[in-house]
Parts: structure tokens; C-alpha cells; sequence
């Protein structure tokens, strides 16, 4: 049984751009050419790297993270910038594998900038 769209709560992670987010991209079978990959209704996606950094455990220490890709069903637009801090909206994570190994893959609905908190402003 295939684990897909499973909803992740991400609360205290912060997440920070490593790679803007471009138009996703696959190699299409028929004309081994590079295309715009879609969803199932023909829109496009697209992914954005991200380095996730998880919120501090009991000790107060914070775990390394690691660089995610996500994949977006919306169109980002280009305001987003390497280094900004964002927020994902509606974050799933699906298992996969296949004969070259397995891993998780993570989607979103959007991804918005940070909101800052009232003692940032």
C-alpha cells in the first residue's frame, strides 16, 4: 500500500529558500525532450527548494535539517528570492520507490513569505 498525500504539519520549522521556485520539469517519454510537467487537469507545477530546520526539542536544541524540493500546484510568481523565509500552504508528503530506492516527496498548495509575529514587527 502507497503512503500519498499524507498532510504534514510543519508549526516551528522554518523553512528558507534555497533555490526559487522554477517550472517543474520531466523528460517526456515518446520525444525524450524536456517539457513542462503538469498535474492530472494540465496545469503546470512547479518546485521550490527548501531548507527545513526543525523547531528546538526539550533540550533546546535545534536538529541539522535538511534541503527538501516541493513541489507547488499554484504559480509562485517570481517575489520569492534565495535566502527568504516562507511558509507552505496545505504541505502533504507521499512515499515513493522504485528499483533505485525510495524516499518522500512533498507538495504543497502555495508557498506565501513568513508571516512575522507581532514582536518581530
Amino acid at each position: 500500500m502507497a503512503l500519498s498525500n499524507i498532510p504534514v504539519l510543519l508549526d516551528g520549522y522554518t523553512l528558507q529558500v534555497t533555490e526559487v521556485p522554477t517550472l517543474k520539469m520531466k523528460i517526456d517519454d515518446k520525444t525524450q525532450q524536456e517539457i513542462p510537467a503538469t498535474d492530472r487537469d494540465g496545469a503546470q507545477l512547479f518546485v521550490v527548494r527548501l531548507f527545513a530546520k526543525p523547531p528546538a526539542g526539550p533540550s533546546g536544541r535545534r536538529g541539522k535539517g535538511d534541503e527538501i524540493a516541493v513541489t507547488l500546484a499554484t504559480d509562485p510568481g517570481d517575489q520569492f528570492e534565495e535566502g527568504d523565509r516562507v511558509d507552505l500552504v496545505d504541505p502533504t508528503v507521499s512515499m515513493w520507490s522504485n528499483d533505485f530506492g525510495a524516499g518522500l516527496s512533498f507538495r504543497a498548495a502555495a508557498l506565501v513569505p513568513r508571516a512575522r509575529s507581532a514582536a518581530a514587527a
